[in-house]
C-alpha cells in the first residue's frame, strides 16, 4: 500500500480530488503557475494516492492538471537558492535515505508506484521536471496535442528525482533515456510518442474523455483483486532476473485468487454472456513477490 503522508491529513490546497463512477480523479490545482510543484503539492498528493488505494469504490485513478498545463516542474520562485534552501528545515519531518533528506519528488511519485488499483496519466500541456518524472510509476500516460516533456534537470545544474533513474530507462529504454536525459530539451507529445514515453496522444478536447472511456473500461468489465495482483506482478518482475522468478510469483497469485470469489464470478458470467459483478474486496490482496 501507498507510504502514508509525512504529515496529519487536511484539505488539499493545492490539488483536487473526486470520486464519480468508481473513478477517482487527481488534478493538479495551481493553474495561475502551471501547477508547478511545491512541497505541499508533494504531501497532497501522496494523501490523495493513500485515500484512493483505502477506498474501495474506487478502481481505477486518473492525474490530470488544471488549465493549460499538467505540472511546469519545480515552483522556482524562491529563485537561484530554490533547490539548495528547499526542504532543510523540515527534513526530519522527511525522514532520511542513507543519511540525506528524501527528495519530494519520490514522496509524490512512490505512493503511486505503490497503489493496488491501476493509474491513469492524462497529460495537458507543459510536463517539465518533476511533471514529467512523477507520471513514470503511473502504468498508463496518455497525452494531449499540447502536451510538452522534459526531463530538464541537467539544464537546471541537478540531478533527475522521483526514482526516475529506476523508472524513465524501464519505460522507455536506457539509449532514449539517456538522450533526453543528458540534452534536457523539452520534446512534443510525437517525440513521446515514438519514444514510448506515452501509449497515444489525442486532441486536446479529447484527452480526458479518452483517459475515463479507458477507466471506465477497466472498471466495467474486470475484477479488482485481478488487476491488482497484476500490477504488483508486471511492477515487481521489471526487477527480477528470469521468468521462473515471474512463474513462482504467477503461482502464488494464481493459488491465491482461484479460489476465491470473483474467479467463480468471472466463469459463471462467461458462461451465463452476462457482465460480472465482482465484489472481492481489495483488503486481500498481498504482494504475490
Amino acid at each position: 500500500m501507498p507510504a502514508p503522508p509525512t504529515e496529519a491529513a487536511t484539505e488539499p490546497t493545492q490539488l483536487r480530488y473526486a470520486v464519480a463512477d468508481r473513478v477517482a480523479t487527481i488534478t493538479l490545482s495551481r493553474p495561475e503557475r502551471l501547477n508547478a510543484f511545491t512541497p505541499r503539492m508533494a504531501v497532497e498528493l501522496a494523501q490523495a494516492a493513500a485515500t484512493a488505494d483505502a477506498d474501495d469504490q474506487v478502481r481505477v485513478v486518473v492525474v490530470t492538471g488544471a488549465g493549460r498545463g499538467f505540472c511546469a516542474g519545480a515552483d522556482l520562485g524562491a529563485g537561484a537558492g530554490t533547490f539548495a534552501g528547499r526542504g532543510r528545515e523540515d527534513a526530519p519531518a522527511r525522514g532520511a535515505v542513507g543519511g540525506v533528506p528524501r527528495d519530494w519528488g519520490g514522496m509524490a511519485s512512490l505512493p503511486f508506484a505503490a497503489l493496488r488499483k491501476p493509474v491513469i496519466a492524462a497529460v495537458n500541456g507543459p510536463a517539465v521536471g518533476i511533471g514529467a518524472t512523477m507520471v513514470l510509476p503511473m502504468d498508463v500516460r496518455i497525452a494531449a496535442e499540447s502536451a510538452r516533456f522534459g526531463f530538464v534537470f541537467a539544464r537546471r545544474g541537478i540531478t533527475p528525482e522521483a526514482a526516475s533513474s529506476w523508472f524513465l530507462p524501464r519505460v522507455v529504454g536506457i539509449s532514449q533515456a539517456m538522450e533526453w536525459v543528458a540534452t534536457g530539451r523539452v520534446f512534443d507529445a510525437g517525440e513521446a510518442l515514438r519514444g514510448r514515453l506515452v501509449s497515444r496522444v489525442v486532441p486536446d478536447e479529447e484527452l480526458l474523455p479518452t483517459a475515463y472511456a479507458l477507466a471506465d473500461e477497466i472498471a466495467d468489465n474486470t475484477s479488482g483483486v485481478a488487476v491488482a495482483a497484476a500490477r504488483q506482478l508486471l511492477w515487481s518482475m521489471l526487477g527480477q532476473p528470469s521468468p521462473w522468478d515471474a512463474h513462482r510469483a504467477e503461482s502464488r497469485a494464481l493459488a491465491a485468487l482461484a479460489g476465491g470469489p470473483d474467479a467463480a464470478e468471472g466463469v459463471a458470467a462467461f458462461l451465463d454472456k452476462r457482465a460480472p459483478d465482482f465484489r472481492a474486496p481489495l483488503g486481500d490482496v498481498t504482494d504475490p513477490v
